[in-house]
């Protein structure tokens, strides 16, 4: 059995069973990963895959154990390597983080601008997808660190730093009825038409959630996964805005007003997650500390269980 064989049945699975993209992803031919597939089938003594015709279309079940094994055999030689870059290099290389476009836009500014000023040879790639694909990227490898709310922290798999509570706000145009209707309840809220964040996104699920302890249903008239979005429609008349409290600018969004909801909604807590089992380049220690100052190397050493 050979390391190349592991890395190309682990890229067809990656690639969703398409051999040629797998081909086109190890920039090699479509009968040169057959070929490797079928010889590691049969040195095992048995099928990998489930088959109709030359198509492949699922995994067996002895398939599903090896493509795990497979999976965390490429884990450890990128880990492998990491150790080796972290010695010989120590400030080149490359982050990847996966993050929600809340965060993205409102929270991650200005630790990025430190990190690159702190760690000028380094790569740095923002993968942006709602916390399930966040979560999903940081698992596969396909992310270093994954930043989002409250579901990621739901993975066995990796671990998830708390990083910062928030809460929400509504953005009304200037004038609306809702400024002078005090306080403001879900009953009044749920009286307009409302326009959101996609429930999958930021936090969707704990707001859903409370209306519905409440035995409300919110008129949602459009959902986005953007909070300028959002803004751009409120301030077009057609609802009432409900996003995230750091999406609002009292100098940038002057053409909305802002009523605090804080009372209604129970804080949501932003997490930062990385697998367990990924060994951690200095840099990616540097920017966490950036977004969680509380979390230094000595305290993610300390969730990981890893000696200094």
């Amino acid at each position: 059995m050979k390391l190349h064989q592991l890395r190309y049945l682990h890229e067809v699975v990656k690639q969703g069973l398409n051999i040629t993209s797998a081909a086109d992803a190890l920039y090699t031919s479509q009968p040169g990963v057959s070929k490797q597939i079928q010889l590691i089938e049969e040195e095992l003594g048995l099928q990998i895959f489930k088959r109709n015709g030359k198509r492949l279309t699922g995994l067996t079940v002895p398939g599903q154990q090896i493509v795990m094994l497979a999976d965390k055999v490429m884990r450890d030689i990128e880990n492998i390597k990491r150790v080796g870059d972290e010695f010989s290099d120590v400030e080149t290389g490359t982050l990847t983080i996966a993050t929600t476009h809340t965060q993205a836009r409102y929270k991650l500014p200005a630790a990025v601008k430190a990190f690159m000023t702190n760690y000028p040879r380094v790569k740095l790639n923002i993968h942006q997808g709602n916390p399930s694909q966040v979560a999903e990227q940081v698992e596969s490898g396909e992310a270093d660190i994954g930043i989002a709310t409250e579901s990621i922290s739901e993975r066995e798999s990796l671990l998830c730093l708390p990083c910062y509570h928030w809460n929400r706000c509504v953005v009304v145009p200037p004038g609306h009825p809702l400024l002078d209707d005090v306080p403001l309840t879900l009953e009044k809220l749920a009286k307009y038409p409302l326009i959101t964040y996609d429930f999958a996104f930021t936090g969707g699920t704990l707001v859903s959630k409370t209306f519905t302890d409440a035995g409300l249903t919110p008129n949602v008239v459009l959902t986005a996964i953007d909070a300028d979005v959002i803004k751009t429609y409120v301030s077009l008349g057609l609802g009432v805005g409900l996003l995230a409290n750091m999406a609002y600018d009292a100098e940038r969004d002057t053409h909305l007003a802002k009523i605090d909801v804080d009372h209604l909604f129970a804080d949501s807590t932003t997490y930062l997650g990385v697998r367990k089992d990924a060994f951690l380049r200095g840099y990616m220690y540097g920017f966490i500390e950036l977004i969680a100052p509380h979390f230094n190397r000595a305290a993610v050493n300390q969730a990981l269980k890893i000696a200094d």
